[in-house]
């Protein structure tokens, strides 16, 4: 007779020993780490080539002045995942399904539209990224490179037949290889960790182009299909059973959610000095991918070049996934209906081949996608701040005042930017941006 543990699959083990913890049955220092996943998958959109274009742009152009942005939008993603987790993981259901059932019908489809416009930016600067790495390591075509990485996330999308657990490993292994190699380019680049310390608390913004790349900075940062997917995450994984477990829950992801998120914010971080340390001093007009790749080479060496290589094609073919995992969850929380995986990847996948097909810039292109996920992000932070802060939705879970207060200003935040960039692109002088 088999052993219990070969005829089970591993989410399902993985289910079973969370129900003991939180049952109090299993106790252990790596119990937590059954816990572990949700905030992991979300953590890949904080990380996604969108990143590593507006990113190098920044501290290529500006150098440690904006990493002050960086800060402030991961600080207001930390607060918003686990805002999106605690949804979930009270309500049972997802952001989407949330909005179809207490929004009226109008502002249902005028969400849905929203979001699968941000879902095409989405997917854009994700296959931009993976087959742009593809390109310059291979020299293949760029359209080529896209298509191949469609073919690799389709592949990949396929593990998510066996349950959850294989899929935030496989997601979890691709993010520790996106940390460790910037972790090694922190030691090839020279770094001046007073100027970027000081770059991270003081507020500045040297003009009116700086102020796309920090919109661009948030929208790639905080990301309207994260912010969807992680309340889809929580909603089915081991369910509570009452608000006692339901508490253990919550505190479990919102470590979970700093810890994961904070490591993504090091890793942009680690970006923008990457940028500054290597570009800014002579070669400050460095702003596309392929640019910078080839600028590594004679100043750092081929091993530079390689390690940032390898870390922009992880980051594209996990995020990819990880966007259709969310575009799929967010198309069927507002329809109502299951989408096909292959249904949803058309969708949001042809836009981007098309704009690639026109010849349109490719770093310009993922740098105004992230514009683009800017725009979009007010709508799903208003519906998360207005159902978590509701007691006939949450109970006793709504959010406390200094959380909401917390919420309503990173809201207020990211809308006065989206308007001043809105001024700025229509033509209005706006002091102090000339």
């Amino acid at each position: 007779m088999r052993d219990a543990a070969t005829t089970t699959s591993l989410t399902e083990r993985t289910n079973l020993a969370i129900g003991a913890a939180l049952a109090g049955r299993k106790r252990g220092a790596f119990t937590p780490l059954l816990f572990a996943g949700p905030a992991v998958i979300a953590s890949i959109a904080y990380m996604d080539p969108g990143n590593f274009a507006t990113n190098i742009q920044a501290g290529a152009k500006y150098g440690y002045s904006l990493l002050w942005v960086v800060v402030m939008a991961n600080l207001i993603a930390m607060l918003f995942q686990a805002l999106s987790a605690k949804l979930g993981i009270v309500t049972n259901r997802n952001l989407a399904e949330m909005c179809r059932d207490q929004f009226s019908r109008p502002v249902v489809i005028g969400m849905w539209l929203l979001s699968e416009v941000a879902a095409m930016a989405t997917d854009l600067a994700e296959f931009l990224g993976g087959a742009i790495a593809l390109a310059l390591l291979f020299h293949m075509p760029l359209l080529a490179g896209m298509g191949v990485t469609a073919v690799i996330t389709y592949a990949l999308l396929m593990v998510e037949k066996k349950g959850f657990r294989p899929v935030e490993l496989m997601i979890g292994g691709l993010v520790g290889i996106i940390a460790l190699c910037y972790l090694v380019e922190m030691f090839i680049v020279p770094v001046d960790w007073q100027a970027a310390g000081l770059g991270m608390v003081t507020p500045q913004l040297p003009d009116a182009q700086a102020l796309t790349i920090a919109v661009g900075i948030i929208g790639a940062t905080v990301m309207p299909h994260a912010i969807f997917l992680h309340s889809g995450l929580t909603q089915h994984r081991s369910p509570a059973s009452d608000n006692g477990e339901r508490r253990k829950l919550l505190r479990f992801s919102n470590i979970e959610v700093i810890i994961a998120l904070a490591i993504a914010g090091m890793v942009n971080i680690a970006m923008v000095i990457m940028a500054s340390s290597a570009f800014h001093a002579g070669n400050s007009d460095v702003a596309e991918i392929g640019t910078a790749y080839h600028t590594l080479t004679p100043l750092f060496g081929v091993a530079a070049a390689g390690i940032f290589l390898a870390s922009l094609i992880a980051s594209g073919i996990s995020s990819s996934v990880v966007g259709t995992m969310a575009g799929q969850m967010i198309m069927q929380g507002f329809v109502g209906f299951r989408i096909p995986v292959w249904v949803r990847r058309l969708v949001t996948m042809v836009p981007a081949f098309i704009v690639v097909a026109m010849g349109v810039n490719a770093t310009d292109a993922l740098v105004y996608s992230q514009v683009v996920l800017s725009l979009a992000l007010p709508a799903p932070m208003i519906a998360l701040v207005m159902f978590t802060r509701r007691r006939d939705i949450m109970g006793e879970f709504a959010n406390g005042r200094w959380t909401s207060l917390a919420a309503i200003v990173g809201t207020v935040v990211i809308v006065l930017l989206n308007m001043v960039l809105l001024l700025q692109t229509f033509g209005v002088a706006i002091p102090g941006l000339a």
